[in-house]
């Protein structure tokens, strides 16, 4: 069999893009809404998401399924990526912290909905990888850095939005804490037998209060002593 083309890849991303858009609308009680923001839907039409994942599961890339991508890791299923994304609203003028950069898919989304995008890596090669990738497709305002996400990255707080893609028990402080008031954080809270996605919104007087979107399945956040 001979090898997929760009056309064959656009039209498998479509694909992706019309299962997330019914997986939605299935889940509308629970996400509160039946439809995804369009913007989140079109950034999804245009990265490529099979660059993203280690080659020899790029053929299935488009699935609606999480992908292992080394160091007991993997990229979310895209259901949750387009649900954390449009959750987490990323405007053109915002300054977004991502926590777990992985291979840089979601980095790409965000990149193309926000100003600025300031993620932060807990595994240097993940990190190199994705840096490189981001760069060669040509996303200039993303900046990563190898470090514990846990702790935020003071030296460009606050951020209007912060998103984590892996679990704790509760919300960082230091995360909360570097998230400007009228700002939203979006994570999976609680342990690995009951997660929840949870949206933090910080009031103008910097107090945040949290909801919960629908149970989750995520890694556990790493941090370093």
């Amino acid at each position: 069999m001979k090898p997929m083309n760009d056309s064959h890849l656009a039209i498998l991303r479509r694909h992706m893009v019309e299962v997330v858009a019914i997986h939605a609308d299935l889940a509308g009680d629970e996400i509160g809404r039946a439809v995804l923001d369009e913007r989140v839907l079109e950034a999804m039409r245009q990265v490529p998401r099979h660059l993203f994942v280690p080659t020899q599961l790029a053929p299935f890339a488009y699935q609606d399924m999480p992908l292992p991508i080394g160091f007991d890791k993997t990229i979310s299923q895209p259901f949750i990526v387009a649900l954390m994304t449009d959750l987490l609203s990323p405007q053109p003028h915002e300054s977004v912290l991502e926590v777990g950069t992985g291979l840089g898919y979601q980095t790409a989304l965000l990149a193309r909905l926000a100003g600025h995008v300031w993620s932060m890596e807990v595994v240097e090669e993940f990190a190199s990888h994705a840096e490189e990738l981001l760069r060669s497709l040509d996303y200039t305002n993303v900046t990563i850095r190898v470090g514990d996400g846990s702790r935020g990255w003071s030296e460009h707080a606050p951020f209007d939005k912060i998103v984590v893609s892996s679990a704790a028990e509760e919300a960082p402080p230091a995360l909360l804490d570097q998230l400007r008031p009228g700002g939203r954080l979006v994570m999976p809270i609680g342990p690995e037998e009951m997660q929840w996605l949870c949206v933090f919104d910080k009031d103008e007087s910097g107090r945040a209060a949290s909801h919960d979107i629908m149970a989750v399945r995520f890694s556990r956040l790493e941090t370093v002593v």
